[in-house]
């Protein structure tokens, strides 16, 4: 298929334009398409998604300007292709197409997802509103991270549904003759055709033992007989996903009887249909099935500079050096001493600014503190106070000196740190037996211990720097900016908080999108635009 471009050249008396001009707001995502969609999403940009030879394709710029507008507006593909064809704003925006121009399938949308994701550069439209941004020069040095739940877009299943479903994948997976073999050794009556539960008395206790047992032995039957051979990629990725619930869910008892096991795996599958997804916890009591999505953005103009979806078990932390990538210097700061590195105030980046990070206490995590420092950042992220059990003294109100590996109590009794993995302790032993704090101090029979992680320092830092009356306003001026995006990529249920595809490079490419969505209603309202000088901010007009 080669490339297709759109028209530049209306029709005077069916363009689209004429009618909205008077009738869209300029400052809405319609306007601001309109006016720049050839210079943000121009043909030429996804030239290297098509061939040389074949049919012409649906002017990608068009469908770029669908897509978008199908993720601000929670659309569904088809929903997404109805608009176009029907609603005058969405041809405007297109670059003031004609009326009658015509509309296309749902199925090409599927496809240029599908070409992008293929592409080295799957997130070319977010891409190329940041750069819009940039050029104009919107985008400053701080940064505001955070995370939200994506609800899966499939089932959680449970213990039956999942050991039953995995070796049904397993043997659609392979090919006829393999897949002959394999049922040979199933022993259950069963064709493992049709997709859900099993018949069973699920009232019987004794019944659902015996069919637990039972698909547990034809999963293992069959992952016996595919032992030695050599296996295609989508029937080795099978028989893992086969071998994991069968691990992660059941446990074989003394008697030899499969049973479901009385614990939670810490990385459980929850679906075979979306093996990637996990249940995760927001927060202690709201719990989650499916995806993290994280953000970070930039806390002058409010617009998204960086996303990533991770499991919704991940914490948050861990996706931060993703979303700062190419913004953290690997430089002076990094390959500086550990006295350079151990300062409160970082130096100064390369462009005469420092990155500055803000997040809540989820992204205080010692390792992301060591990373921010050391790349010359300044730490805006909020570290929670040591805490202790029945108000009894808390780390905090002991003294610990690395330097001499030393940690002294609030007694004045002091005991030597020792190592562990990771970090080190230190125990009060005997000394807490005879101790009038005592009481205040711990309950443990074996005296008060203290662990010191290794990244203390790091983390002492930070509480110091949170102490100061300054840092609070400015954290407390900042962060919630971040949490108003969300409401923002959240607005629709569809495509928003619940995912429509499934896979985590699919959310993420769409959560991508999303954000791109966001970013230009945010430019509209700005006035982003173009002149002969480049991009810019258009001046208020009264």
């Amino acid at each position: 298929m080669t490339l297709g471009l759109a028209p530049r050249q209306a029709d005077l008396l069916r363009t689209t334009a004429a009618y909205c001009d008077e009738r869209v707001a300029p400052d809405s995502i319609y306007g601001i398409l309109h006016r720049e969609c050839f210079r943000l999403f121009p043909d030429e940009m996804f030239a290297d998604l098509f061939t040389e030879v074949g049919r012409r394709s649906v002017p990608p710029m068009i469908v770029a300007v669908v897509m978008v507008l199908q993720r601000i507006e929670g659309c569904s593909d088809r929903e997404a292709v109805d608009r176009f064809s029907f609603d005058a704003r969405w041809k405007y925006a297109a670059g003031g197409l004609d009326f009658d121009y015509p509309g296309f399938v749902h199925t090409v949308l599927v496809d240029m997802r599908a070409r992008l994701a293929r592409s080295a550069r799957p997130n070319r439209i977010f891409e190329a509103t940041l750069e819009a941004a940039t050029a104009a020069g919107l985008v400053g040095r701080r940064r505001v991270l955070d995370s939200t739940p994506l609800y899966d877009a499939v089932a959680t299943m449970d213990t039956v549904t999942l050991v039953r479903s995995a070796i049904r994948g397993l043997l659609t997976a392979t090919d006829p003759r393999l897949a002959g073999r394999l049922r040979d050794v199933l022993r259950r009556d069963d064709d493992y055709l049709s997709a859900g539960k099993p018949v069973c008395d699920w009232d019987d206790p004794g019944a659902r033992g015996e069919l637990v047992d039972a698909l547990a032995r034809d999963g293992l039957a069959v992952l016996a007989a595919l032992d030695g051979r050599e296996l295609g990629e989508p029937v080795r990725q099978a028989a893992a996903l086969l071998a994991t619930v069968i691990g992660q869910d059941l446990d074989e008892d003394p008697d030899g009887v499969f049973r479901i096991a009385r614990r939670v795996a810490p990385d459980r599958v929850i679906s075979t249909v979306d093996p990637e997804t996990r249940h995760g916890h927001k927060t202690a009591a709201r719990g989650f099935d499916g995806y993290k999505g994280h953000v970070a953005v930039d806390a002058d103009c409010e617009l998204v500079t960086a996303t990533a979806v991770t499991a919704g078990n991940d914490g948050d932390a861990a996706a931060a050096p993703t979303l700062l990538a190419g913004e953290l210097s690997t430089g002076a700061a990094a390959a500086g001493s550990a006295e350079d590195a151990s300062k409160d105030q970082p130096g100064p980046a390369a462009d005469g600014e420092h990155l500055r990070v803000y997040g809540d206490a989820a992204y205080g995590a010692g390792e992301l503190l060591d990373t921010l420092e050391r790349s010359g950042a300044e730490v805006m992220c909020k570290v929670q106070p040591p805490a202790a059990a029945g108000g009894r003294f808390t780390k905090d109100a002991f003294t610990v000196d690395l330097l001499a590996r030393t940690v002294t109590c609030p007694a004045d009794q002091v005991a030597p740190l020792r190592s562990a993995t990771p970090g080190a302790i230190a125990y009060f032993g005997t000394a807490c037996a005879c101790c009038p704090l005592a009481t205040r101090c711990t309950t443990a029979k074996g005296g008060r211990t203290i662990y010191v992680g290794p990244y203390e320092e790091q983390l002492a830092r930070a509480r110091a720097r949170q102490r100061d009356p300054q840092w609070t306003a400015d954290y407390k001026a900042t962060r919630p900016k971040v949490e108003r995006k969300i409401g923002h990529l959240m607005r629709r249920r569809h495509g928003g908080r619940r995912a429509r595809v499934r896979g985590r490079r699919k959310v993420a490419a769409d959560f991508s999108l999303l954000a791109a969505a966001v970013n230009l209603a945010r430019l509209s309202v700005l006035g982003l635009q173009t002149t002969p000088a480049g991009w810019v901010i258009a001046p208020a007009t009264s």
